[in-house]
């Protein structure tokens, strides 16, 4: 199905490919909408459907076009229907920032072989213990009423999440969801506005790397952005309408798809599968 002639040297995919990746891009931007986890959809259908010959940083940059335009939908969706804080949302977007490009300046010196298997282990424990508290999460009940106590856990939150994805990646939005619902006592729905926005800043600092060094299919990335959009258009829809239940529910199979790629990565890092 991907295979065939190339559509143009500005567009380096075949007509089957393209089509493969505008229906990636739209089920990752719900996916992404809901609960984030959107790029363990996006991110690998890039790579099968683009051709070899296409450099990483270019699949990279084009996947954090389309990624920062569904995001920056959703946020819009939330936001007209989700009231947020500012007190927790300055911090987090802030320390955000700083950690995705401390964690962007270290990755490469840091051994991803490494790192993959803590995260998995991270990620397992994060399910099993959302599984164990079913009500976790289900009503939104802020831990901290002090601006100054919410402030300070926020903006650790936004270090320590932005400096996983300068580093690694995979499953940001999942992760800020789960310390907002964890760490303050949001409920899912609550946490997944403030993880959006904090995961959109990410994503413009990243986008304005690979921008600055044209390292973008420019006219797959705006194709892929728009269907992006649109499903993250659908995805805030859905959860708002549909509340915290159904957001932890898309929260679980977001997690179980994370520990199948990542348990997969570790298995062929070891044995060089």
């Amino acid at each position: 199905m991907l295979d065939g002639p190339l559509l143009a040297d500005w567009l380096p995919v075949s007509a089957g490919a393209l089509i493969f990746l505008l229906v990636a891009a739209g089920v990752a931007g719900w996916v992404d909408a809901v609960v984030g986890g959107g790029g363990l959809i996006q991110l690998p259908a890039l790579v099968i459907a683009v051709p070899q010959n296409v450099s990483t940083p270019f699949i990279l940059g084009t996947n954090k076009l389309s990624s920062f335009f569904g995001t920056l939908s959703a946020s819009w969706v939330y936001l007209r229907r989700i009231r947020v804080h500012c007190a927790l949302l300055v911090p987090l977007v802030i320390g955000a920032f700083a950690g995705s490009a401390v964690g962007a300046a270290l990755s490469r010196f840091v051994p991803r072989e490494v790192l993959t298997p803590i995260v998995l282990a991270a990620v397992v424990v994060v399910a099993v213990y959302t599984l164990l508290k079913p009500q976790m999460g289900l009503h939104h009940e802020p831990r901290h009423t002090r601006t100054a106590s919410v402030a300070w856990r926020a903006a650790l939150i936004g270090v320590l999440v932005g400096f996983y994805d300068g580093i690694l990646g995979p499953g940001t939005g999942s992760f800020f969801v789960i310390l907002l619902v964890g760490v303050l006592g949001f409920g899912f729905l609550q946490a997944s506005v403030n993880a959006k926005i904090a995961n959109l800043t990410t994503n413009l600092a990243a986008l304005a790397v690979y921008g600055v060094h044209g390292e973008i299919i420019l006219v797959l990335g705006i194709a892929m952005a728009a269907l992006n959009m649109t499903g993250g258009f659908i995805g805030a829809r859905m959860a708002t309408r549909n509340g915290n239940r159904f957001v932890r529910i898309v929260f679980l199979v977001v997690l179980s798809l994370l520990i199948v790629k990542l348990a997969w990565d570790t298995i062929a890092q070891f044995t060089g599968a």
